[in-house]
């Protein structure tokens, strides 16, 4: 049975690294695509534009750097919890839960490749 056994076997663990490292890949992208567009943001001039335009210009500009300084922010979180999900595939403890020391369902995973709680134990958190 599924819920006897303490860790994913190596092969499973082998799907979980290809199906974690491709999410990396793609959230990289992502960052790099977030990080360009706050880039050109700055850019921008409004130089020519009148007065009272270019003040609420600023304004949105203002909230676009931070609403990107956010997006930058989860994606690097992102990131980094697919990049320790990895470090536990290396040591064999990926898909066990921190809390009840079960394996996580697999669709979980899947679904969220970085979780360490199963939902059971998500649960008991609320």
């Amino acid at each position: 049975m599924a819920e006897d056994r303490v860790r994913y076997s190596d092969a499973e663990l082998k799907e979980f690294k290809a199906l974690i490292q491709a999410k990396i890949e793609k959230a990289e992208k992502d960052l790099a695509m977030i990080n360009e567009s706050f880039i050109n943001n700055q850019n921008n001039g409004t130089d020519d534009t009148s007065p009272t335009f270019k003040a609420f210009e600023e304004g949105a500009e203002t909230l676009s750097k931070e609403q990107n300084a956010i997006l930058a922010g989860r994606q690097e979180k992102f990131i980094r919890d697919l990049k320790h999900a990895l470090m536990r595939i290396e040591n064999k403890t990926y898909g066990v839960c921190r809390v009840t020391g079960k394996l996580i369902p697999k669709e979980r995973l899947k679904a969220v490749p970085h979780a360490t709680l199963s939902i059971e134990a998500k649960n008991m958190q609320r």
